[in-house]
């Protein structure tokens, strides 16, 4: 078996002399080349599916609208997702205080019927919830300050001891419905982006306040129950929150942190840090946080990039290779349209910009269509070189995933607001050489980018509908499938294939 020293300079000698042909073809044609390698013969370590243990939605009452559940249940099957996260699950829409007459009358407890049917229909799906502990209800509220379409209240409690039998209440109702061994399987997350003048209306000392509160009334319901925060976002505050939990006996069970693409560079890495590439800002950011907590009181402690975004297949695949060291979890922002934090969108699909969503009403976007691929690869990590994921499975299958990595502006502020899309990059030609398959082997090629595993095609030929039919989404529906392909290795055990910028293929060899 090669060591890794050993396949990276004799795989830089072979590359070069097997891709010769290649590059003068694609020179000829005016694509640029690059070379890709995987060594299926040297196992790196494990392949965990970090990026399935969770997706991003909207909020807890829009998990009620069977669109969604259909979005999702598309999610579980084809994707392999385990859990969803999302807002509000104390919001007064939600119904848990005093939002019937009959209940305001009586001035009664919490009312758990809605949470009740939102982690149902999770459950039912097959998958859990990531418990974010959000927003304050108005009753326990100390003010009226709201966020978003839903009105949710970003204000503190009145009273830390009120919030924490309040959740004590929660938890302890979670485990007599669902029962202790499964609720130990959800992690509780204590809020949404505290760092954030619209998502809390308070200072970093007052969540860690009541970050404690809610944490140590998790507890007492069961310690193995899993607790964290801060759920920042830029990955603020992760050292200062971990320094403040030691030394004030608050539990912690993991980190939390958000991370945008296209976040403000100076606010993540501080004024003065190198610039970096727009697919470079969440892999970097999290190297950073993870260094941080392991540099602290609370080294080794779990990591969760618990929200994070991108649009662009190329980017996705690239930003799951590089940071899945560093996280225990990552959890895309968001995979159903069925999405009002800003409002009720007026487009299923349109140019440009279409926001965070990965699918709207079973209609495939790239984004979710990478994520098809991901869940296809295997168990076993396999030494590559260059642009590329691979992987060995239990059944012996070779699957490679490579890519066409490109700089792209990624949405920000209002999502939907942009018809273009800032794209810089160029069509390359990836000569991708299986090291320890013979040539002539077979292989399955799936294809995403934004003409292939992309409905946008479909629906452009359409007439570009604001309002598809309901026989226009069944076409889309279809149309928005990955490109399969059946190829032959040449007798290098090589196989070419052109990408566009962004694009990705997933190759695999029984």
């Amino acid at each position: 078996m090669l060591d890794r020293r050993t396949f990276i300079a004799t795989g830089t000698a072979v590359a070069a002399m097997s891709a010769s042909g290649t590059a003068s073809r694609a020179a000829a044609a005016g694509i640029a080349m690059e070379a890709v390698r995987v060594d299926t013969r040297t196992v790196t370590g494990p392949l965990p599916h970090v990026w399935a243990e969770s997706v991003g939605s909207d909020r807890a009452a829009i998990t009620m609208r069977e669109e969604w559940r259909q979005d999702m249940r598309i999610g579980v099957a084809e994707a392999g997702i385990k859990r969803a996260r999302f807002h509000g699950i104390f919001n007064d829409e939600m119904g848990v205080f005093g939002r019937s007459i009959l209940e305001m009358r009586r001035g009664g407890g919490p009312n758990w019927l809605n949470v009740y049917r939102v982690y149902d229909g999770l459950r039912d799906i097959g998958i859990d919830p990531y418990v974010e502990l959000s927003f304050m209800p108005g009753k326990l509220a100390s003010g009226k300050t709201q966020f978003g379409f839903y009105g949710g209240n970003i204000t503190p409690p009145t009273s830390d001891a009120d919030y924490a039998a309040f959740i004590k209440g929660f938890t302890a109702a979670m485990v007599d419905r669902y029962g202790i061994e499964t609720v130990r399987r959800w992690p509780f997350e204590v809020w949404n982006e505290p760092n954030l003048g619209f998502f809390w209306t308070a200072d970093r000392q007052r969540y860690f306040d009541m970050y404690k509160a809610a944490a140590v009334a998790i507890k007492s319901v069961d310690p193995r129950i899993q607790v964290g925060g801060p759920a920042t976002s830029k990955a603020a505050w992760i050292g200062e929150f971990a320094e403040w939990c030691a030394a004030n006996n608050a539990p912690v069970d993991f980190f939390a942190t958000h991370v945008y693409a296209g976040d403000d560079q100076d606010e993540v890495f501080g004024k003065g840090a190198p610039r970096r590439g727009i697919n470079e800002v969440i892999p970097d950011a999290l190297a950073i946080a993870r260094r941080t907590i392991d540099g602290g009181p609370m080294a080794g402690k779990p990591l969760w990039l618990s929200e994070w975004s991108s649009d662009s297949p190329a980017m996705i695949a690239h930003v799951i290779a590089h940071s899945m060291a560093h996280c225990a979890g990552m959890s895309q922002w968001v995979l159903s349209g069925m999405y009002e934090e800003l409002g009720v969108d007026n487009y299923m699909l349109k140019e440009g910009s279409m926001g965070w969503s990965m699918m709207i009403d079973g209609i495939a976007k790239p984004a979710f269509n990478t994520y098809r691929l991901l869940h296809r690869l295997g168990s076993e990590r396999l030494a590559v070189q260059g642009p590329a994921l691979a992987s060995r499975g239990g059944d012996g299958r070779i699957a490679a995933l490579v890519w066409n990595l490109a700089e792209v502006d990624q949405p920000g502020g209002i999502p939907g607001m942009t018809s273009e899309r800032n794209l810089r990059g160029d069509r390359k030609r990836i000569a991708l050489a299986f090291d320890g398959i013979k040539g002539g082997r077979t292989a399955e090629v799936r294809y995403v980018d934004w003409e292939r595993g992309s409905p946008m095609p479909a629906w452009r030929a359409m007439g570009s509908p604001q309002y598809p039919s309901r026989e226009q989404v069944a076409q889309l529906r279809k149309a928005s499938l990955p490109v399969v392909e059946r190829r032959r290795l040449d007798p290098n055990g090589t196989l070419e294939l052109d990408l566009p910028p962004e694009g990705l293929a997933l190759v695999e060899i029984a």
